[in-house]
């Protein structure tokens, strides 16, 4: 080897070294000492409420990488605003992939901005994971195989209250409110299915509304004057809250369903008022730090540790917070069980691979489980009913297990 050639190859190795180049066959973002995960998160606009999802999981990271990172590497984590606007999340989600190059990312929010980039995350083949929206379209491997969500499904959720309706309510008269977009849609679609052809009977009115719209009013008041004595309210926290003062203020009294991403006493109950949020039903899958049940549980005394040391700007009685800690450690999980083989292909293969893995803060019973075939990790939940100081729950565990 000539000196020039022997000078130029420690140049290169040397380069290589100074940037901590990946290890061979890990993915971008993989070096011997960070992975580094990217994120879309409504931190301003109409959904900021779940920007707490966000900040909650950065704390989460934190306190991973101060007790040892995952199998020794230590967790970047790069979070961008999207507003909630999905143009915006495929703005942003290019630049992580093609700018930042990050190795996956990882609960991502929302249905219609997940939606806006679901196939350019199958085409580039980087793992889309554990999305935070419960729409049923993330569970199919075989047509995006690179796409899984995490929470029960929302068509799962509108059956299971399309049942409760016909088991409770058989003469009942009901009015539905939805986002019009997949999210929306999918609850209804669980309801139909549950509901059967008396879904066309017992419906006597549906609106819709526009996450742009300012308010909901007039939607209510339609409602209302439908006759309903059953009320389906499927939204996220702002319009949910709205719809509650609305209907305090009419008189409007029917039994009052509302879905599960929307049943937060800090984002939509309290706003709304608690005294008018009394008796609403819904269905959960995690603990609520606020229900004096798991006062004395040690999860949940050490998850209000982790708050006070990471997360101490953080609101202790919102159970997002809680979510955001849960979901934070399945991806733990599927990156420990991945090992030094980081590949995207191989972190794809784990997360699809997870067995009966206990995360904290889950319902007492329930467990993150996954396979090639199933991209639904969370598959059951129960039915709760808020007393006007806490979600109380009632029934057994529902299974959600969607064919």
């Amino acid at each position: 080897m000539t000196q020039s050639r022997y000078l130029l190859t420690v140049a290169v190795g040397v380069l290589a070294m100074s940037m901590g180049a990946a290890v061979a066959g890990n993915a971008p973002g993989v070096s011997d000492s960070e992975i580094k995960i990217g994120n879309t998160n409504p931190y301003s606009g109409p959904a900021s409420s779940y920007g707490t999802i966000g900040k909650s999981i950065a704390a989460c990271w934190n306190y991973v990488n101060d007790n040892g990172g995952i199998n020794g590497r230590k967790v970047n984590w790069v979070s961008y605003d999207d507003g909630y606007s999905p143009p915006k999340t495929k703005e942003q989600i290019r630049k992580l992939i093609e700018r930042d190059e990050v190795a996956f990312t990882f609960q991502t929010l929302g249905t219609p901005t997940n939606s806006a980039v679901h196939k350019y995350m199958n085409k580039k083949k980087v793992p889309h994971l554990f999305v935070a929206t419960g729409a049923t379209k993330w569970g199919q491997p075989d047509k995006f195989p690179w796409t899984m969500g995490w929470q029960p499904n929302y068509q799962t959720v509108g059956a299971i209250f399309g049942n409760y309706i016909l088991q409770n309510h058989p003469d009942g008269k009901v009015a539905i409110i939805n986002q019009n977009d997949d999210y929306g849609k999918d609850y209804v679609i669980g309801m139909q299915r549950a509901m059967g052809d008396k879904f066309d009977t017992m419906v006597v009115k549906r609106e819709t509304y526009e996450v742009t719209d300012p308010t909901i009013d007039s939607q209510i008041v339609s409602l209302a004057n439908s006759g309903a004595d059953v009320f389906v309210n499927i939204s996220i926290p702002k319009f949910a809250a709205q719809a509650i003062k609305k209907m305090d203020a009419i008189g409007w009294k029917p039994v009052h369903l509302l879905n599960d991403v929307a049943a937060s006493i800090a984002a939509t109950y309290k706003p709304a008022g608690l005294e008018a949020s009394k008796g609403i039903i819904s269905v959960d899958f995690y603990k609520d730090p606020n229900d004096p049940e798991w006062a004395n549980d040690p999860e949940t005394n050490e998850w209000r540790a982790w708050m006070a040391k990471y997360y101490p700007d953080g609101d202790l009685k919102n159970k997002m917070n809680a979510y955001g800690w849960a979901v934070c450690h399945t991806m733990k999980a599927a990156l420990e069980q991945a090992g030094d083989d980081l590949s995207r292909e191989n972190i794809m293969k784990q997360a699809a691979n997870l067995k009966e893995v206990k995360v904290p803060m889950l319902l007492p019973g329930m467990y993150v489980d996954t396979s090639p075939t199933d991209f639904f990790p969370l598959e059951q939940m129960q039915m709760t009913r808020f007393d006007g100081t806490r979600s109380v729950r009632f029934g057994p565990l529902i299974s959600a297990e969607t064919d």
